[in-house]
């Protein structure tokens, strides 16, 4: 694995932990295989391919750019990552770190928070000057993200009322 292997491969502390998880290749039971024994292509190693699936986690890279050399068939990757999430790898590896982190640190399971905003500011169009991308479309003819205009209650408020 060259220079790969020193840069994104795993501890073998860590591989210890994770090759437990791995759930063995999915084999049909009613099916009859008439393969000759010795024939066919190899699986790959379940740590080669935990090691790309790290590797394209990590990097963000493609699964079609996988070094072909270095993993094997990105197609083959891609594959065994689907069918590992499909059983439940992930979860289950991400449950193991999170008892073993609860173990040594501790986590403070009471109290969690979260916070997040996944809509558009509404007075954003108003506030801003229009966008270089944004020249020449029709602002009065574009749906709304909500479905409907946003219209404030008040609609202007008066900064120097007296009573």
């Amino acid at each position: 694995m060259g220079k790969y292997k020193q840069q994104w491969g795993i501890s073998e502390q860590l591989w210890h932990k994770v090759e437990p998880l791995i759930p063995p290749p999915p084999r049909k039971n009613a099916c009859e295989y008439r393969r000759k024994p010795g024939a066919g292509r190899k699986p790959l190693p379940a740590r080669q391919v935990f090691v790309a699936i790290v590797f394209v986690l990590r990097t963000g890279i493609q699964w079609k750019a996988l070094p072909k050399e270095v993993f094997g068939s990105p197609s083959s990757i891609h594959r065994y990552f689907q069918q590992w999430h499909r059983a439940g790898l992930f979860v289950r590896l991400w449950q193991a770190g999170l008892a073993e982190y609860d173990d040594m640190q501790g986590i403070a399971w009471q109290w969690q928070s979260l916070d997040g905003a996944m809509c558009k500011a509404p007075l954003a169009q108003q506030k801003v000057g229009p966008n270089p991308t944004d020249r020449g479309k029709k602002w009065e003819q574009a749906q709304f993200a909500g479905g409907r205009a946003w219209h404030p209650v008040i609609a202007r408020r008066q900064c120097s009322q007296r009573a």
